[in-house]
Parts: C-alpha cells; structure tokens; sequence
C-alpha cells in the first residue's frame, strides 16, 4: 500500500527490495499506485524518469500491457509540457524490451526443438507422424504457439498501445513515425498480414481525428510542411510494406491516402520517393489486371524520370521506354466490362470506377488506349525503345494481317519472355491479338472451320492458346455485347452473325478496318442519300443557288445594321466594368487598411513575442546548466555500469573511453552484441535446413519413375473397371426396361375399368360440391342479414348519443350564460356599494371636521376664563415664594407635599374638569359614527374606547 506524501526515491527503493525478494507483482502494483496518485502529477520528471524505466521493465517481465497503458499515459501527461524527451526515451525502452523478449522466445523455442530430437537419423517417430496427421501441425509449430505467439501478440499491443500515446500530438511526431516504421517492420519480419490491415485503419483513424481536432492543445498543423512530409513518408512506407505482403486493397487505400496528402503539401515531393511511388502504384494494377491505368502509370513514370532525372543511363531509359510501350500495346481493346445493356448498373460501375482513379492520378477524364499509344508514341519514347518492342508495335498497330499474326510476333515473344519485367505482358498482348483478328475476321468472312482458326493462333510452347481458352474468350465477349459469334461444334465451323440493324458498343481503330460492315452501310445510308439528293437539286435548280445566297446576304446586312446597337450595349457593359473596378479599388484600400492593421498588430505580437523568447533563453540556459550536471552524473553511472558490465564478461568496450555514452547506449550495445551472436545462430540454423532441404528433394526425384509408373497401373486399372460397370449398368437398364414393358401390357387390361370409376367418382364429388355451395351460399346470406342488423343499431345508437351530447352542450351553454349574468350582478352590487361607503365616509370626515372645530372654540374659550381668573388675584406668589426651599445646585425649585398656593390647585381641579368632558364629548361622537357604519351592509369599522374617566371629589 503506498503511503501519502511518499517520495518516488522511497518508493523506487521499496520496489527494488520487493524485486529482490522474488515479489515482482507487489512492485509492480506500488510503482503502479505511485504513478497514478496525486502526488506524481507535483513531483519532478527526472525523479519520474527511473521510475517509469523499472515499471515498464516490471510490465514486460510480468506481460501487464494494461497497467503499462495507464501509467504511459499518465506519464505523457505529466511531461509533454516540460520534458518531452523523457516520454520517448520511456516508449522506446518499452518497445526494446518486449522485442527482447520476442528474440529471446524464438531463441527458447528452437532450443525446445532440438532437445526433443534425441536421433538425428530418426527424428520422425511414429508418434509425431500420427499427430502431424491428426492435427496438421508440425512439432516447430505447435512450440511456436505455445512459446512465442504470446509474446507476439504482447509485442503487438505494445506496438498500439504507444502509437494510441503519441498520437496527434505536435511534440511527439518523430517519436510516433518511428514507432510506425518499427511497426510495418514487426508485420513484415512475422508476416503478419491482419495486424497490418488494423495498423493501416488505426492509422487512418489517426490522421482523419488530426484533421477533426486541429484546434486543440498540442494537435498536428498540417500546414508545416515539415509535419506533411513526415506523414507522406509514413504512408510510402505502408505502401511498400502492403506491397510486399500483397495486401492489395490496404495497398490502394494507402495510395488514396497519399493523394489526399499530396493535395496538401505544397512541397514537390522527391524523386526517388515518386518514382518508387509510381513502381508500386503499376504493381498493384498490374495485380488487378487494369492495364489501362497500369499502362497510364508507366506512361507518368516516363515522364517524371526523363524530366528530373538528366543522369539516367541509356540502358535504363531503354528498359523503361519499352515498358511504356508495351504497356500500351497490352491494353485490351475489347472492354471486358461492357455488356448488351441489359446491365446498366454494371456500366455505371466501371465508368464511376474509372473516373475516382482518373481523379487519383489527377485527370480530369478517364484514359483511353488510343490517347495512351499517341501519347507513347508522341513523346520521343521510339528513340529509345528496343527493336523487337518496335516491330512488335508496327506489327500489331500498322501491319496487322490475321493470316500471318503468329508467325511475324511469336520470335518476338519469346524475347520479351526472357526479360521478367516483360512476361508479364505476354498474355494480355494475346488477348489483343485474338481481339483484332477475330473483329477482321469479321469483316470478311461469314462462316470459317474451328481448325483454320486454330491453325491462325498457333503459338508454341509455352506460349500455347488451347481451343478452350479460345472457346472462352469468344463466348465472354459475345456475352459482354463485343462479338456475334457462334459455334457449331457438330460441323466444327464458327460462323459471325452480323445483324445490319444492331450496332455494337466496340468501335474498330482505322487502322485495322478492312471495308465497310452491312450494319455501317444500313447506318451512313441516310447521309448518303441527303448529299446526293442535294448535288441533285443544284443541278436541275440552280436558283436554288441563288436563294440560299440571297438569304446569306440579307444576314450579313441584319449583322451590319445591329453593329451600332452592339457598340452601344459594348459601351454601358465597359462603364459597368469600369464601375465595378471602382468599386474593387475601394474595397483594396479598405482590405490595405485592415492588413496595416494587423501588421501593426502582429509587430506587437512580435516584440511581446521577443521578449518572452529572451525569458525562455534565459530559462534555457538555466536547463541547460542543470543538465550539464545531470550529464556529469550519467557519465559516473555510465562509467560504473561498463566497470561492472566488463567485469562480468558481457560487454567488450574500454572503461576509459565512454565518451558519448551514456547507460541506455551501453545497454544498447549489450543487446548489439547479443543481437548479433543471435544472428550468427541463426545463419547456422539456415545453412542446416537448407541442406536438409537439398536431401528431401534427392529423395523425392528418386521415387518420381515409381510414381510414374504406379499412375500407369492405376489408369489401367480404371479402364478394366469402368468398361465392367458400364456392361453391368447396360444389363440393368435393359432388364428394367423390358419389365416396365411387361407391366404396362398388364395395366392396360384394366383401362376402361378404371375410366369408368374416375366417371362415377368425379360425378359424385360434383353432387358434394354443389351440396357443399348451397349450404354456403345459406350461411352468407344469413351473415349479410346479421350485419345489416348490427349495423342499423349502430347507426340508431350513433344518433342517440349525438343528440345527447348536444343536449348536454346546450345546457352547459345556458349554465355558463347564467353564471356570467350572476357574475356581472354581483360586480354591480360591489360598485354600488363601494360608492356608497366612499360616501358616508366623506360625510364622516366632514362631522368630525365640524366637532374638532367646536372642541377648539371650546378650548379658547375655557383658556381666556382661566386667564382672567389668574389676572384678578396675585397674592399666591407671595405664599409660594415662603413656602420654597433653598435652591438647590442645578438651579430648580422643587415643592413640597402640602404647600403651595390654593388658586394652583383650583385651576389644576378646573382644567381636569374641562379634559373629562372634552373626552366625553369625543367618545359620544365616536359612537354615534359607529351606530351608523353598523346599519350599513359594509363591515363595521373598530371603534376605539378609552377607559372610563375617574372623577375626583374637590376637597375645596
């Protein structure tokens, strides 16, 4: 369990210490946590580094491709931002190991191989020829399953799992392009054919999820022509690799795909990269036998190499003019995907087909056999091309006679034959030939023997054309609409029928055109007639001449006369021009403005971007101080691995000479020198089953004249044993016969019997049928009634429920009327109401208006009695002064219980008085507004009710 706030140092050593104890799987399982958890996404990379080296170590060991998969990618994570390097130098110590491990497996196998064989003289025992039987295997095999297929198929997800991290990822191309050329090399050296159709569409994936994507983070700019030119040398890769494993169809999409990415480039790719594009490019048609386009593909490697390569010796441009050429001459001139017309979709087919590789290669319409040999012929390639591929071309284009075909280009053939770049056209060129002579044999004959036309194709061996190859030739183009043929294999002749009113889809070249067909002549009789009908009338009716010259004149006076209305319409259209131009001046200007602009802007971007540039050099050198001293402490690692290395025997290197090396690049040599001790081993192995291979061959050339003569024998043996059988099977059959003959006399007797029960029993089935058809007829018209009952019903119900329904509408209607009406009443009730309140309560206000006045007339008055009270007797200040204490401190008088004067107390007594029955007369006036808001319908108003006043006694 890994602790929190572990150090990746600690952790490494507790590994180690695991590993030491033979506990590999729980360091794996801690290295793995570590890597995963929060912390490692803080922590530095160069502690990371050692790290992931000994996890990925532990991965292969113990064959974890899952685990190594997650920690990789968090490992990217981690270090694309700031040592990318780190994450190749992982990767690729990943890959090393595991094919390591591949190597290491064959050589494990093979060992197991030769330890089972105890007698080299007897290896073959009863028991691994009863297996080998059984199951198909051989011992070698079944090892191989069992011992290397796994670590293949490790190595394989290897393989996919780094190519799926450094996908699409700006940083890490080179690392990802290596990873692919070490991947088509794994398919190639295993002949892994399935694994390199999934490495192709996991590329393919790749590239269209970079186009996709191109907006984010770190993603692949296709417009660097640098990052262009590393994926186009991807894809040349996988073309030659799918060609060499002659995988076809992979082969043609990785050709879609470099058209797609030549499109892009905007750099002329090299030439020997195009030339070796276009040799693949001829194989793969070649391999489809479309020797259209095969032949199209010579013809543009011509051209590119005679252009850009001025070096090329005379030999060579001699080989590749005579292959254009030939190529050309091979190109069917029948279209073998034709057909009557009963097969359009098949048409449209071959014409779609034909245009997508057209625009492939560029073209704007598909190629044609005449364009390709005027093409061939019209480019100097003559000059360059052998004899015979010349006489061969004269032959076949310009000279050709079908009486004397085979004789004139069969020496020829058998010198193009001993050039293997030029067998392969060997068959097509027949298939021309068969097609030329057959379309003039046409011409001229009707009906010929089969053995003239045999005579007429007879080429020796091996060039040989059998009759059945020819039978098959004829009735493949008469079924595709080319020929009209037919065979008569009872008369051994073959007559060609021509139909005067069908027109067929080939169109015979000039040059091998002998005379005129019946069905041209029904076709061209019409033209024929109109020019001599027309020589006719200008004999007998000359001013018909002269009609026709009048009517050319009056056009030329038309054209003379709407000379001035073009001019003019010439004049508006150019002031409309110089209108627009105007126009696309002002929009420049404007474009001028804005681009100055932004090139002021961009002048900002540039001096911001200098000045983080310098920061960035000033860090670098900072980098570059520290990796000077972490490069000193490699060197020291470095020194004491080769010291322990040399002691151990196992690597051959001076310890004082390390320059330049580093621990991965001691490593590296260690597994050189292991590498090539492996092939040494293996070599001694070949030179083994080779000779191996020399003695099966003896033992089998020993035993071919048994075998010769025990296929005499058994030929022998057959014709006694089919002559038997057939003898036995005649006297089966003619014993059969001659009892089916007996018994047939014997039925005839009972003939007329038996007419007479099929009378009597037909008779009878026609009484049930009619019998039957009565009651049937009963049970429909029975049926018909019940419906019509049933359907009165439900008309009846129908109309009782409608009815229904518009009653109950009828009277929701009134119910919704009455409600509004109620609605509106009781709207009016409020207003009513609401005015009325509005009212009182404005009288209300003008009482209470009315009542506070006489409260104050009241006041005044009771305040001047009171005052002439005071002002007639002032004896009582004197009293009060005598009756006051000394002032105190703050200048206040305070008064003691008992004195003061008895006018104060009168006059306080009064004033109590006059307050009690002003709030007696306010309480009266309250109540009599509330009696009045009770009468009303509107709720009643709080009236407010002061407690009841305490009249106090005058003591005086």
């Amino acid at each position: 369990m890994l602790l929190p706030q572990s150090k990746p140092e600690n952790v490494l050593r507790r590994a180690e210490e695991l590993i030491a104890v033979g506990q590999s799987p729980a360091a794996l399982q801690l290295l793995h946590e570590l890597i995963l958890s929060r912390c490692s996404r803080n922590a530095a990379v160069s502690s990371l580094k050692p790290i992931m080296l000994r996890f990925v170590a532990l991965c292969v060991d113990l064959r974890k491709g899952k685990m190594a998969k997650e920690a990789l990618y968090q490992y990217k994570n981690i270090a694309q931002n700031t040592s990318v390097g780190t994450v190749e130098v992982v990767l690729k110590k990943f890959i090393d190991l595991v094919e390591e491990k591949v190597s290491e497996a064959q050589v494990h196998a093979e060992k197991l191989v030769l330890d089972t064989i105890d007698d080299l003289e007897a290896s073959e025992t009863p028991e691994n020829i009863i297996l080998s039987t059984v199951s198909g295997d051989q011992s070698k095999d079944r090892t191989d399953r069992a011992v290397v297929t796994p670590w293949l198929k490790f190595l394989w997800e290897t393989y996919r799992t780094v190519l799926e991290i450094l996908k699409n990822n700006a940083r890490l191309e080179q690392a990802y392009q290596s990873a692919v050329n070490q991947a088509f090399s794994f398919c190639l050296k295993y002949s892994r054919k399935t694994e390199f159709r999934r490495l192709c569409d996991l590329l393919r994936t790749h590239l269209q999820n970079a186009t996709k994507y191109s907006g984010q983070q770190h993603s692949i700019n296709f417009n660097d022509p640098d990052t262009l030119q590393r994926h186009l040398d991807t894809r040349f890769s996988q073309l030659n690799a799918a060609v060499e494993l002659e995988l076809w169809q992979e082969a043609f999409k990785s050709v879609e795909d470099i058209n797609n990415l030549l499109m892009l480039s905007k750099r002329q790719p090299k030439l020997l990269v195009m030339t070796n594009y276009y040799e693949k490019l001829g194989k793969i048609f070649a391999v489809s036998e479309n020797y259209l386009f095969h032949a199209l593909i010579w013809n543009k490697y011509f051209a590119l190499i005679s252009s850009q390569n001025k070096a090329l010796s005379d030999k060579e441009l001699e080989r590749i003019a005579s292959l254009v050429l030939l190529s050309a001459l091979s190109i069917p001139v029948i279209n073998i995907t034709r057909s009557k017309g009963n097969n359009i979709m098949e048409i449209d087919d071959t014409k779609i087909r034909n245009t997508k590789l057209a625009a492939l290669l560029s073209l704007s319409k598909p190629p044609t056999r005449s364009n390709l040999l005027k093409e061939a012929l019209g480019k100097n390639i003559l000059v360059h091309v052998r004899k015979e591929i010349k006489e061969l071309c004269n032959i076949l284009e310009v000279e050709f006679h079908p009486l004397n075909i085979c004789q004139k280009v069969e020496p020829l053939i058998k010198i193009i034959a001993q050039d293997p770049d030029m067998a392969q056209y060997i068959k097509p060129l027949q298939h021309v030939i068969l097609t030329r002579l057959f379309q003039q044999l046409s011409q001229i004959y009707e009906t010929i023997q089969l053995d003239f036309l045999f005579n007429l194709v007879n080429f020796s061996e091996p060039f040989n054309i059998d009759s059945i190859y020819i039978e098959k030739f004829i009735m493949n183009a008469c079924k595709k609409g080319e020929l009209s043929i037919r065979i008569d294999h009872s008369s051994r002749s073959l007559t060609f029928e021509t139909d005067v009113f069908t027109s067929h889809h080939t169109v015979t070249d000039s040059n091998i055109r002998l005379q005129s067909t019946p069905s041209e002549l029904i076709r061209s009789q019409l033209s024929r007639i109109g020019k001599c009908l027309l020589t006719t009338v200008c004999i007998i009716d000359p001013s018909f001449l002269q009609e026709r010259e009048n009517q050319k004149n009056a056009a030329n006076e038309r054209a003379v006369n709407g000379i001035e209305k073009e001019q003019n319409e010439t004049l508006a259209r150019r002031a409309l021009i110089e209108h627009r131009k105007e126009i696309v001046e002002n929009m420049m200007i404007c474009k001028e403005k804005e681009a100055a602009t932004k090139r002021a802007q961009k002048l900002q971007q540039e001096q911001e971007a200098e000045q983080r540039r310098i920061a960035e050099e000033a860090k670098k050198r900072e980098a570059e101080r520290i990796k000077k001293e972490a490069d000193a402490i490699r060197a020291e690692e470095a020194r004491k691995l080769a010291g322990e290395l040399k002691a151990k025997g196992a690597l051959k290197v001076d310890v004082d000479d390390l320059e330049g090396l580093d621990t991965s690049k001691l490593r590296a040599i260690h597994l050189e020198q292991l590498e090539k001790e492996t092939r040494d081993l293996n070599e001694r192995l070949r030179i083994t089953s080779k000779r191996i291979d020399h003695l099966e061959r003896a033992f089998r050339k020993e035993e071919l004249p048994f075998l010769k003569q025990l296929a005499i024998d058994r030929d022998a043996s057959d014709k006694l044993f089919h002559e038997k059988s057939r003898k036995l099977k005649l006297e089966a059959s003619r014993a059969k016969h001659d009892h089916m003959v007996a018994l047939k006399h014997r039925f005839q007797r009972l003939h007329s019997d038996y007419m007479i029960y099929c009378d009597m029993f037909l008779e009878e089935c026609k009484k049930q049928h009619n019998k039957q058809c009565k009651i049937a007829n009963k049970a429909l018209e029975k049926e018909k009634e019940d419906r019509r009952i049933a359907y009165r019903k439900k008309k009846e119900q129908e109309e009782k429920r409608r009815l229904e329904e518009e009653e109950r509408k009828k009277k929701e209607e009134e119910e919704r009327e009455r409600i509004r009406q109620e609605e509106l009443r009781l709207k009016a009730i409020q207003e009513e109401n609401r005015a009325r309140k509005e009212e009182e309560l404005r009288k209300l206000d003008q009482m209470a208006e009315k009542q506070k006045q006489k409260e104050l007339e009241v006041e005044n008055k009771l305040r001047r009695k009171k005052e002439e009270l005071f002002s007639n007797d002032h004896s009582y200040d004197r009293w009060s002064k005598k009756d006051r204490l000394p002032s105190n401190p703050s200048g206040e008088e305070k008064w003691r219980p008992g004195k003061g004067s008895w006018r104060l107390r009168v006059s306080e007594q009064t004033e109590s008085t006059d307050s009690n029955l002003l709030n007696k007369s306010k309480l009266e006036t309250l109540q009599k507004l509330g009696n009045k808001s009770l009468n009303t319908d509107q709720p009643s108003i709080a009236i407010y009710k002061p407690p009841a006043i305490r009249k106090e006694s005058s003591r005086w």
